[in-house]
C-alpha cells in the first residue's frame, strides 16, 4: 500500500517547510503540497507536529568487531536494531583485511557478518593494512563490488602502514573516483609516550589521554595532508577531535587542498576530565582519540555550523565494562577501546546542536544524512527527501523528552558514554525504503536491511 505522509515539516537541503511526501513501493515519488493520491491504495499519516527527515547515515561503525581479545557485543543484529531505533537507516563499517588476506577475503568476511542479520540498510569502507602489487590489482574489483571508500591507520602496530604505501593507496583509489580516510594518530609517538608511563608505574586510566594528546592528532594530520598534496587527491579524515588538528586542516584548505573531516558526537559533548573518574567510571570513555578540552568541543561545533566538518559518524564500537573493559583497570593499554553511539546520535545532535541554538536544522540533515550520501557514493539514493530517492524516512517528534541511560538503550551493552543525559526530540517513525521499520518504541521489521553498492564519490567540495 502507497503511504502519504502529511502536515509534517519536511526538512531538505533548500530549507525547512511544510508540506506532504509520497512513498510508493521502495521510493519517494512526490514531495511538496496537494500531492494527488488514491484513497483507495494509500495509507495517510498524519505527522502534525512533527519533522520529516530523511534516513540518517552513520558512516563509522565497527560492529561485531574482534581485537583478538574481545569481541564488541554490538552484532550487526543489535548494533542495526539500536540505528534503526534512533533514526539512522543506513550503516557504513569498516571492514578490515587482515594481514595475509586479500581485500576480497577482507569484504568477504564482514558480508558473512551482516547478511540476513541486518535491520537497516549497509554497506562497508575497506580498511588496507597491507599493500603490494598484487592488491593494488584488487582495486578495481572491489569498486565493482561497490566499495569505493578505503581507511589506512597512522596508529596501532597491527593496522598501520608506512607513508610510501598511504601514497600509493590514495592515487590507486583515485583512479576509481573513491577516496582514502584516515585514522590520524602518530602511532611511533603513542608508543614512545606509553613506554615512559610505563617504566613510572603510571598506567591507570587516567594515563589514556597522556599518551594520546592532540599534538599526535595534528601531527599526523599534517603529515596525511602533506600525502595527499603530493598525491594530488581529495582525503577524508574520520574523528577528528582537536582544535589542533582542524587548524592544520584549514590551513591545508588555504593552500586549496580538497578535504573532508568527520567528527563524533563524543567530541562535541564530552571533556577529558572524565578520566578523572573512578577507574571503573573512567573506563567507559576510553576510546581513541581520547577526549579533548572545552576548547575543543567550541571550536568543532564551530567547524560543523560553518560547513567546515562534513560528516558526523559515531565510531560505534561497544565494550562492555563487565568481562571486558574491567580487564585494565590497572593497565589502560588493555582496555579495549570505543564506545556505543549508533542509536544516540541523531537525539544528540538535535538536543545539542538544533535545540540550543548552535546548528540549523539543515545543517543537522547536511551532516548526518546529505553530505554523508554524496561523499560516499549513495546520493541521491539516500541521503535526500526527493522524487526517485529511497523511502527513508524519519517522523520526528521534537516534543519529545527522554533520557539516556545503559538499562534502557537499545545497545547491546551495559554502559553508555552519555549516561544520564536528557535528550529532546525522538522518533515517532521510521520507513526503511516504504515499509514502517519502527514505530518509536520497537523495531517492526529485523534483518531486512540490504547491502548497497555504491559509485564513485560525489566530491561536493569541488562545486
Amino acid at each position: 500500500m502507497d503511504k502519504l505522509i502529511k502536515n509534517g515539516i519536511l526538512v531538505l537541503p533548500q530549507g525547512h517547510s511544510k508540506g506532504d511526501l509520497l512513498l510508493q513501493g521502495e521510493k519517494i515519488t512526490a514531495v511538496g503540497e496537494g500531492i494527488s493520491y488514491d484513497p483507495l491504495k494509500t495509507e495517510v499519516v498524519d505527522a502534525e507536529g512533527c519533522l520529516v527527515f530523511p534516513g540518517f547515515i552513520d558512516t563509522h561503525t565497527h560492529f561485531q568487531l574482534d581485537n583478538g581479545r574481545f569481541i564488541s557485543p554490538d552484532d550487526f543484529a543489535a548494533g542495526s536494531r539500536a540505528a534503526i531505533l534512533g533514526g539512522t537507516t543506513t550503516i557504513l563499517d569498516f571492514a578490515t583485511q587482515n594481514r595475509g588476506e586479500t581485500l576480497a577475503q577482507g569484504l568477504a568476511n564482514w558480508q558473512d557478518m551482516a547478511k540476513d542479520k541486518t535491520s537497516c540498510d549497509y554497506g562497508f569502507h575497506l580498511a588496507i593494512t597491507e599493500w603490494n602489487q598484487q592488491i593494488s590489482r584488487e582495486i578495481k574489483e572491489i569498486a565493482a563490488a561497490g566499495v569505493t571508500s578505503f581507511k589506512v591507520y597512522m596508529a596501532y602496530d597491527n593496522l598501520r602502514l608506512k607513508d610510501r604505501e598511504i601514497f600509493q593507496i590514495m592515487k590507486k583509489v583515485d583512479e576509481i573516483g573513491g577516496i582514502v580516510g584516515c585514522h590520524c594518530e602518530n602511532g611511533d609517538l603513542i608508543s614512545c609516550l606509553t613506554a615512559e608511563l610505563r617504566e613510572k608505574g603510571e598506567m591507570s586510566v587516567r594515563s589514556h589521554p597522556l599518551v594520546r594528546p592532540a599534538q599526535v592528532e595534528a601531527e599526523a594530520v599534517y603529515r596525511y595532508l602533506t600525502i595527499a598534496e603530493m598525491a594530488g587527491v581529495p582525503v577524508n579524515i574520520v574523528h577528528l577531535s582537536s582544535s589542533r588538528g582542524l587548524a592544520v586542516v584549514e590551513e591545508a584548505r588555504a593552500r586549496g587542498q580538497e578535504i573532508y573531516v568527520e567528527t563524533c558526537p563524543q567530541y562535541l559533548l564530552l571533556e577529558d576530565s572524565r578520566y578523572e573518574l573512578p577507574p571503573r567510571q573512567a573506563a567507559v570513555y576510553v576510546f581513541s582519540p581520547p577526549l579533548r578540552k572545552p576548547a575543543d568541543q567550541q571550536a568543532l561545533w564551530q567547524a560543523a555550523a560553518g560547513g567546515r566538518v562534513d560528516t558526523i559518524g559515531t565510531d560505534h564500537c561497544s565494550f562492555n565494562i563487565a568481562g571486558q573493559k574491567e580487564q585494565g583497570l590497572e593497565d589502560f593499554t588493555m582496555i579495549p577501546n570505543g564506545i556505543p553511539g549508533v542509536g544516540h546520535r541523531p537525539q544528540l545532535l538535535y538536543t545539542y546542536g538544533v535545540a540550543a541554538g548552535k546548528i540549523s536544522l539543515e545543517t543537522m540533515v547536511r551532516l548526518l544524512a546529505e553530505n554523508p550520501a554524496k561523499l560516499f557514493g549513495l546520493y541521491p539514493r539516500k541521503g535526500v527527501l526527493a522524487p526517485g530517492s529511497d523511502g527513508d524516512v524519519v517522523i520526528w517528534d521534537p516534543d519529545k523528552v527522554s533520557r539516556i541511560e545503559a538499562r534502557t538503550q537499545a545497545h547491546q551493552v551495559d554502559n553508555t558514554p552519555y549516561e544520564s543525559f536528557e535528550v529532546k526530540g525522538g522518533v515517532r517513525a521510521v520507513y526503511l525504503r516504504g515499509r514502517l521499520t519502527a514505530d518509536g518504541k520497537e523495531l517492526l521489521e529485523a534483518g531486512k536491511g540490504c547491502y548497497l553498492s555504491r559509485g564513485p564519490s560525489l566530491r561536493f567540495r569541488q562545486q
